[in-house]
């Protein structure tokens, strides 16, 4: 599941702090991790924590098994991090009764059956910072 550039990520959730590069240069931060900006094409790339608020961009409900870890049904969410990057993850129950596009979400750690730690969303009703 690791590739040549996400390891530092990686050990991040696993430790319960997620980072993601950021770009000294231009500022940017970087999702999926690369080896330059491709903003101003820079190498010079930091691993920084990021905030874990976000905002649900779109969903979707699966309704068959495509892999035995994720029994059907199941959410997927695309979230916008505070930090901008979207990312694609599953959003963790109470699920919303309405609408979930523009809810805020934060960021959990949930530890799968096999041990392995995937970084999860949760609805934040909590006043935004």
């Amino acid at each position: 599941m690791m590739g040549m550039y996400d390891v530092p990520m990686w050990h991040s959730i696993r430790d319960g702090a997620m980072q993601l590069q950021h770009c000294a240069p231009c500022g940017a931060t970087l999702y999926p991790p690369t080896p330059v900006c491709p903003h101003c094409l820079s190498g010079r790339l930091e691993w920084k924590r990021v905030s874990g608020g976000a905002t649900v961009l779109s969903w979707a409900v699966f309704h068959k098994t495509y892999l035995e870890a994720y029994p059907a049904p199941y959410n997927v969410v695309a979230v916008r991090l505070d930090e901008g990057p979207v990312m694609v993850s599953n959003l963790e129950p109470p699920l919303p009764q309405e609408g979930w596009i523009g809810k805020r979400v934060k960021l959990i750690y949930a530890t799968m059956p096999d041990g392995f730690v995937l970084p999860r969303f949760v609805i934040d009703d909590g006043p935004r910072a």
